[in-house]
C-alpha cells in the first residue's frame, strides 16, 4: 500500500476521532474572541476528545501565550493544533529497529487480551520476512488455543515458521528453546508472543519476569525490544495500561492499534506527552498494510481532519 493511501486509511480510521474534535471547535469558534471562557471550552474539547489533561493543559497554554484577545475562526483552531498535536508526537516517532548484532534479536510482545498483540506479531513477521529478514514467531500465549492458531496462520500464510508448545505449557521454557532454535536457524529475529490476563496482575508479572530471567539464561542482552500493543478504542484506559506494564518490564516502545474503530484516537497523544515512549507503528485493520510505521504529521493532520 503506497503512503498516501494509507493516510487515506488513516485519516479515515481516525474520523469518528476526528468529528468528536472538530464538530466541537466549529460550534465554538465561528469568528470568536479568545478570551478565557473559549479557552474553558476549548480544553473540555480537547479532554472529551482523549488527549487528556496534560496535553490540553499544554496546548491551552500555547494558546494563551499566542492568540489571547484575538479573534480566531475554527480553522486557524484546527492548524494550530495541528501543528502543536505534531510538535508533541514528533519525538516518539521512532521506528522499530532491528539490530543486526544480535542472532537473533528477541522482541518480546506484550499487553492485555485483545488488543491485537497476536495479530501484530503476524503481521511484523511478515513485513520483516518481505524486508529479506529471517524472522521466527513463539506461540507463547499457551492458555489461549485461539491465540496459537491465529499466529500458526500467519506462519502459513507468511511462511514464518511458527515455535508452539503443548497447551498449557511453561512460556518461558518454550521462549529459551526457541532463542536456542533461532541460533540454530540463524534467525534475525525473534518474535514472542505473551498472555495478558490482567485479571489477576501478580500471576501476570511473575510470567512475564520469569520468560525474561529464563531467556537471559540463553542471551544476557535479551529481550531487546519489550513492544507494548494498546488498543486505541480504550481510551484513557490505554493510559493505565501502560502504567500497570511498565511496573512489570521494562517497556521500550509501544504499537497503537485498532485506530479504525475508535472515535477515541486523541489518546495516542496523551501516551505521548504522559510516557515518552516510542510509538512504533499505528495500525488502521486487519491486513499487513494497515499496520504501519508512526508519522506525526500525518497523525496530526488526520485527527484534526486537515
Amino acid at each position: 500500500m503506497a503512503l498516501g493511501s494509507f493516510f487515506s486509511r488513516l485519516k479515515q480510521g481516525l474520523s469518528r476521532s476526528t468529528q468528536k474534535l472538530t464538530e466541537g471547535i466549529t460550534n465554538v469558534f465561528t469568528k470568536r474572541k479568545l478570551d478565557d471562557a473559549a479557552l474553558d471550552e476549548l480544553e473540555e474539547l480537547l479532554i472529551g476528545a482523549d488527549l487528556g489533561p496534560r496535553v490540553a493543559a499544554r496546548i491551552i497554554d500555547n494558546f494563551r501565550r499566542t492568540r489571547f484577545g484575538k479573534e480566531v475562526t475554527d480553522e486557524e483552531i484546527k492548524s494550530t493544533l495541528a501543528t502543536e498535536i505534531a510538535a508533541i508526537l514528533g519525538p516518539v516517532a521512532v521506528p522499530l529497529a532491528i539490530d543486526p548484532g544480535h542472532a537473533p534479536h528477541v522482541l518480546m510482545m506484550v499487553g492485555v487480551n485483545g488488543t491485537g498483540k497476536t495479530t501484530t506479531i503476524g503481521k511484523l513477521g511478515q513485513f520483516y520476512r518481505d524486508l529479506g529478514l529471517r524472522p521466527m514467531m513463539v506461540a507463547g500465549d499457551t492458555f489461549r488455543a485461539a491465540a496459537v492458531e491465529q499466529l500458526q496462520v500467519w506462519g502459513q500464510r507468511s511462511g514464518v515458521k511458527v515455535i508452539s508448545g503443548a497447551p498449557e505449557s511453561d512460556a518461558a521454557s518454550l521462549a529459551f528453546e526457541a532463542i536456542k532454535h533461532a541460533r540454530d536457524e540463524r534467525a534475525d529475529l525473534l518474535l514472542i508472543d505473551t498472555a495478558g490476563r490482567l485479571h489477576n496482575k501478580s500471576a501476570l508479572m511473575e510470567e512475564l519476569r520469569k520468560i525474561i530471567r529464563v531467556i537471559r539464561k540463553q542471551d544476557p542482552t535479551a529481550p531487546h525490544s519489550v513492544i507494548l500493543v494498546l488498543d486505541a478504542t480504550t481510551g484513557q484506559n490505554a493510559v493505565q495500561q501502560v502504567r500497570v506494564f511498565k511496573e512489570m518490564v521494562d517497556v521500550t516502545g509501544l504499537i497503537v492499534t485498532k485506530l479504525d474503530g475508535s472515535a477515541r484516537g486523541g489518546v495516542v497523544v496523551a501516551l505521548a506527552e504522559e510516557f515518552g515512549l516510542p510509538i512504533h507503528a499505528v495500525g488502521v485493520g486487519e491486513k499487513l498494510e494497515d499496520l504501519r510505521p508512526f508519522s506525526p504529521e500525518e497523525f496530526a493532520a488526520g485527527l484534526v481532519g486537515n
